[in-house]
């Protein structure tokens, strides 16, 4: 059967690393070291996904200017102090292997830094297959398109063959920004609700329900 889709664009954090918790603990974390408003872990899950400049100025938004490289290093100190523990979800690294030799071409749009996903496509061992990768600081952060239209431009591949699939709101309205078509996971970030209200091709609740709907319908 001819396949609907030529390129597979997957978030990282939540979607297919199970870190969302850890990113909230190490957001509030960080507040709490510089002696700022914690936020609830709704809003600072919210904020899963963004850019670290864009997501620390939301989730911190009484936090003065010249604090800003403070909370950045405070973040990343906790969030470093707890990298080695993290794991992908159960079946993803089979499921992007399976994708990748099934003939599809994959490739990740984040709101890691550059360093942060080289160390966790080489801690994860699934570098190998992603043809390409976009993330927050060389591109405007989600929910802009550049990373999913520079994608797309260096694969070449039209937004009709090109599907993302993510866990939080930004990453579904980056894809109607860009014109293409989304898969929410709703085991991350962003409530079930939220995500199905920005009329992804389907929800699916863990990797073995995006691994069989990708079968069917990829």
């Amino acid at each position: 059967m001819a396949k609907r889709f030529e390129l597979l664009v997957f978030d990282w954090d939540g979607t297919l690393l199970d870190s969302a918790a850890a990113i909230v603990t190490s957001i509030q974390a960080a507040c709490r070291d510089l002696d700022l408003p914690v936020p609830p872990e709704q809003r600072a899950r919210h904020v899963i996904g963004l850019g670290l400049h864009d997501a620390l100025l939301y989730a911190a938004p009484d936090l003065p200017e010249e604090s800003y490289p403070k909370i950045v290093e405070r973040y990343r100190f906790h969030y470093l102090s707890r990298d080695h523990e993290l794991e992908l979800f159960p079946g993803a690294a089979a499921l992007v292997a399976e994708l990748s030799e099934a003939g599809f071409t994959l490739a990740v749009a984040t709101g890691k830094s550059r360093q942060g996903l080289e160390r966790a496509l080489c801690a994860s061992g699934l570098g190998r297959f992603f043809a390409a990768t976009r993330c927050a600081d060389e591109c405007h952060s989600k929910p802009h398109p550049q990373m999913l239209e520079e994608l797309m431009d260096e694969l070449s591949v039209a937004p009709g063959r090109t599907l993302m699939i993510g866990d939080t709101t930004h990453d579904l309205q980056m894809a109607i920004n860009a014109g293409v078509g989304s898969l929410a996971v709703t085991h991350g970030a962003h409530p079930a609700a939220d995500l199905a209200a920005l009329t992804p091709l389907a929800c699916v609740d863990d990797i073995d329900e995006m691994a069989a709907w990708l079968r069917r319908n990829a």
